[in-house]
């Protein structure tokens, strides 16, 4: 990594040149997915973070919003001591707890379940240097503020992508979600970027609930799948993954659940889709 920039450097630099607005009306960048084993990059170009499954969210400097602009109710004290200028990151409790961290994040009356949170900050949207400058002006960051509800993404190297491909199989191990991939000479892209890489052991996307099938043998008096719409106009049917209380109580038509698949069929039909979570519309990718 770069040698960091001073504190005083880096605070003078973030508050004169990154200063951001109330509201952020460009898109927040976003990665492309990465195949292991078809598609080939300099790995030592790439620093390399775990893929959070938490809240999108962007700090403007005042305000917290979600990743499609609307304020996110979180109580004072979670941001008092945060700095004057626009964040991106993740708002997260832990691996596995994406629901839970929806219900508290998306509420309209924050409550004392903030105390969970933490907001893990991965990059600077507004800053126009190379991810590796950004990482020193993050570092530089947070080394002056007093907050505890406050974070940065670790980031880490791997000498080839059989290690990468191995740390991914151990954190999957371990209930999580993912890796990504920052081009260390990249620089912040309000939209898709080919420099900012995912990689996951299968696919994820969103779908609405169109239908509950009744279930069959020991499924017989509760849900046995769900009739599914993607944005597309694909549907398809999802029978698997389900807890016995979501059988019983599963996702009401038109709500929208993210699920998982590994790759499509001819049709276009994601082949071996599994439920994971329902998905607030607020949190909805555009």
């Amino acid at each position: 990594m770069n040698k960091r920039l001073s504190t005083t450097i880096a605070i003078t630099v973030l508050l004169t040149s990154h200063a951001y607005p109330e509201t952020l009306s460009a898109p927040l960048q976003l990665a492309s997915t990465f195949n292991i084993e078809q598609d080939d990059i300099m790995l030592e170009d790439y620093w390399v973070s775990e893929k959070l499954d938490g809240i999108r969210a962007r700090w403007t400097g005042s305000q917290l919003l979600t990743r499609n602009g609307n304020l996110i109710h979180s109580p004072d004290w979670f941001t008092k001591d945060w700095p004057k200028v626009a964040l991106d990151g993740e708002l997260w409790i832990a691996r596995g707890q994406f629901e839970e961290t929806a219900s508290i994040v998306l509420s309209h009356s924050p409550d004392e379940r903030w105390s969970k949170l933490i907001f893990k900050v991965f990059d600077l949207p507004n800053s126009q240097a190379t991810f590796n400058g950004r990482l020193s002006e993050l570092h530089a960051l947070k080394e002056s503020l007093q907050s505890n509800t406050l974070s940065l993404v670790s980031q880490h190297s791997y000498s080839s992508l059989d290690v990468l491909d191995l740390a991914l199989d151990e954190l999957v191990a371990s209930d999580g979600e993912g890796l990504m991939l920052h081009h260390k000479h990249a620089r912040y892209i309000h939209g898709r970027s080919d420099r900012l890489l995912k990689l996951k052991k299968f696919d994820d996307n969103e779908a609405r609930v169109i239908g509950h099938i009744s279930g069959k043998g020991k499924f017989a008096d509760v849900m046995g799948s769900l009739l599914v719409q993607t944005k597309d106009g694909v549907v398809f049917k999802i029978g698997s993954g389900f807890s016995d209380q979501e059988r019983e109580n599963p996702p009401p038509i038109n709500s929208w659940v993210t699920y998982k698949f590994y790759g499509t069929t001819r049709h276009g039909k994601p082949r071996f889709a599994s439920y994971l979570h329902t998905r607030p519309l607020s949190d909805l990718p555009n």
